[in-house]
């Protein structure tokens, strides 16, 4: 009864109040945000932020490989090109191959599903690059049986999934962007397979870097403490970095 009347008592000083805490905290009042170039209905541009200079998903893809070079070794698989197994790998590399799921590619050593891949062997692989190819898959826990059966035990999965994202429909990839992920749902597809105490998960991005990647505006237009600023509510996407283990 207390707790109603005061309710009802303060009714009347609550937007009072909200625009006092709003004002403290240095943010803009109802209406009195200014959106900038941001004040339009379609997003600056529609490639991702490719045409502007490196995409923000990029820059963090990169910056986890980055970290993570010195896993990218042995017999070494990535999706449709090489270009990360030879910029992360170099000389630790002693075999690579490409995978692209239909024939055409001339990269590519390897035509298969990943969702149905019985023709790789099991255990061939030390390390296995999948960056930002899971969405496009209609059933990621058999892409992810299939990269736990071809790993080699003590073998490594680089992953990384798309969080906040546009989807490109008109994109090539658009037909089959079926997914975007969460920390919390990356975590239960692995572990299905995976030894979770084997596996190291991490959120990249925050409000602002979500916003430019949804505009499509480039890593260049941020400064470097705007990338790397981390807010799990707010993921651009979503590393892995998960290891078979040894037999």
């Amino acid at each position: 009864m207390l707790r109603r009347l005061v309710k009802s008592i303060l009714r009347p000083f609550r937007p009072g109040l909200e625009a006092a805490r709003r004002s403290a905290l240095g943010l803009p009042g109802v209406g009195a945000v200014d959106f900038g170039d941001l004040r339009r209905a379609s997003p600056i541009s529609r490639k991702f932020g490719v045409d502007r200079g490196l995409p923000v998903d990029r820059f963090y893809v990169e910056r986890f490989l980055d970290a993570h070079a010195h896993e990218i070794r042995g017999q070494v698989l990535e999706i449709g090109e090489d270009t990360y197994t030879r910029r992360f790998g170099g000389a630790r590399v002693t075999g690579n191959d490409v995978l692209h799921v239909t024939a055409g590619n001339p990269v590519a050593t390897i035509v298969a599903d990943l969702a149905d891949a019985q023709q790789i062997p099991d255990d061939r692989f030390d390390a296995i690059i999948l960056t930002q190819t899971l969405q496009l898959i209609f059933d990621p826990p058999a892409a992810l049986r299939t990269l736990h059966r071809i790993l080699k035990p003590g073998g490594n999965l680089l992953l990384t999934v798309p969080g906040i994202s546009p989807v490109a429909t008109k994109s090539p990839w658009g037909p089959t962007w079926y997914w975007s992920f969460t920390e919390r749902s990356i975590r239960r597809l692995l572990a299905a397979q995976f030894d979770p105490g084997q596996c190291r998960f991490e959120t990249h991005g925050n409000v602002l870097a979500a916003v430019a990647f949804l505009e499509g505006l480039a890593t260049e237009d941020l400064a470097m403490d705007e990338l790397t600023s981390v807010d799990e509510d707010y993921p651009v996407i979503i590393t892995a970095l998960a290891r078979k283990s040894a037999a």
